[in-house]
């Protein structure tokens, strides 16, 4: 796998900021949940594409809603892009849901049973 050049570093960095920001104020779509955030960004070195990575606080019902609601809006979204960042290239975008907040809690959640558990085993 490719190490990410500084440049390529910083696209990403600047894509991932300007997409919170129009996710958050441009987009009306009532199927995109209002606790939406962009985990990460990968932008591909030729600015072909891009890939989203998409957190959704809500069920998976809400998660599968948001992405069909982003990926209608898309064209609007890429449009903003452009306007907002100076690329030779604007990025088609993928978005991905994000499962890594939701797998950490659960894990998380796993853990503090298990040592409850071992708790109570020894004080009895």
């Amino acid at each position: 796998m490719r190490k990410n050049s500084i440049k390529n570093t910083r696209v990403n960095a600047e894509v991932q900021r300007e997409l919170s920001n129009i996710l958050r104020d441009g987009i009306k779509d009532p199927r995109v949940a209002p606790m939406t955030s962009v985990v990460a960004v990968e932008v591909a070195p030729d600015l072909k594409t891009c890939k989203a990575y998409i957190s959704v606080l809500g069920d998976e019902k809400a998660q599968k809603d948001t992405i069909k609601g982003l990926q209608s809006a898309e064209g609007y979204i890429r449009r903003e892009l452009a306007h907002r960042i100076n690329l030779r290239n604007t990025p088609e975008i993928r978005f991905i849901v994000d499962q890594s907040i939701e797998y950490g809690v659960n894990i998380s959640r796993k853990i503090n049973e298990v040592t409850k558990s071992l708790d109570n085993e020894a004080e009895v």
